[in-house]
């Protein structure tokens, strides 16, 4: 029996997003017309988005025993995910500034506080027996060197999928490479496989390839407003979004995650996860916030005739 479908590992931030009437370059200036707080992190969005499909999961994370920490522990809890492998420390909980525009596009300015001070040691391995999937989100900073760690110690029967996130991206390769050595399906932007990949190739096809020959058995790249590619080597497709009107992207990357990492849980083939990924994001993004509009289980019934499967 598995303990979990899913376990996070990333950072835990609140999320203070403002609304504006654009995003300002240098010496521009904007004005805010709204206000949301929420809890997110990128694998803690994804996850949540899990549970309210109705799968089993947990997380792995650091917050602090402010108020900020308080709230993402009661958030992860209120959402149905386990919160027994998460740190309790001193110090400050990560934040995430965000602001939004009419369109919906967004800049975010993150305040990682002691989500970066997770030291492999502290790191409970049998949290993640039985364990059907580890999901890795990026850190800014040395909590890093223990997802590389944790990876190295867990069951080989253990999927790792991964987001490297912009953050983790722009590292390259290289630096990554024990990490993406050990991933089994990585999920990531056009923008970010630019930078994974040192920007050498002239499509996203033939840096996705790249990714392939590091052993990573399946490539996702999110393309925004255009279709999704998704690759395994032998079979590629081009997932086309759902129509919908957007209020906010935030978080429609880690809704995507969601989506299709349920659906290969529950035996779809890479295209059929990739459209019900596409699904939960286009959820997502009708609501401001990372975790909104995500739907819960029984909202997939309707998703048969809309995907055919």
């Amino acid at each position: 029996m598995k303990k979990f479908d899913v376990v996070g590992f990333g950072a835990l931030n609140v999320d203070k997003l403002y609304n504006v009437n654009k995003i300002t370059c240098e010496d521009e200036e904007s004005y805010i017309t709204d206000f949301n707080r929420s809890c997110g992190g990128s694998a803690a969005n994804t996850v949540i988005g899990l549970s309210k499909l109705g799968m089993k999961t947990g997380f792995i994370g650091k917050v602090s025993k402010d108020y900020d920490g308080k709230l993402l522990l009661e958030n992860l809890q209120k959402e149905g995910v386990d919160t027994e492998g998460i740190i309790i420390s001193e110090g400050r909980s990560g934040n995430v500034l965000g602001f939004v525009d009419k369109n919906g596009q967004r800049a975010l300015y993150v305040d990682p506080g002691v989500n970066d001070l997770i030291k492999p040691d502290e790191v409970e391995l049998d949290y993640l027996e039985n364990c059907r999937i580890l999901h890795l989100a990026s850190f800014v900073g040395e909590s890093f060197k223990a997802q590389e760690s944790i990876i190295n110690e867990i069951s080989e029967d253990i999927i790792v999928s991964l987001d490297p996130g912009r953050i983790y991206a722009e590292r390259g390769i290289n630096y990554l490479k024990n990490i993406l050595n050990r991933t089994d399906i990585i999920l990531t932007n056009e923008e970010e496989l630019k930078y994974l990949t040192g920007n050498k190739y002239k499509t996203f096809k033939e840096g996705a390839e790249v990714l392939l020959e590091s052993n990573i058995n399946i490539v996702v790249v999110k393309r925004g407003d255009k279709s999704t590619y998704i690759t395994n080597g032998d079979e590629s497709y081009f997932i086309e979004p759902f129509d919908v009107k957007c209020i906010d992207t935030t978080g429609a990357g880690d809704a995507f995650n969601a989506g299709f990492l349920y659906g290969f849980l529950n035996n779809n083939n890479i295209e059929e996860s990739g459209k019900l990924g596409n699904f939960i994001a286009s959820c997502c993004i009708k609501e401001s916030g990372a975790i909104k509009g995500l739907p819960k289980i029984s909202e997939l019934d309707k998703l048969d005739k809309i995907i055919n499967i």
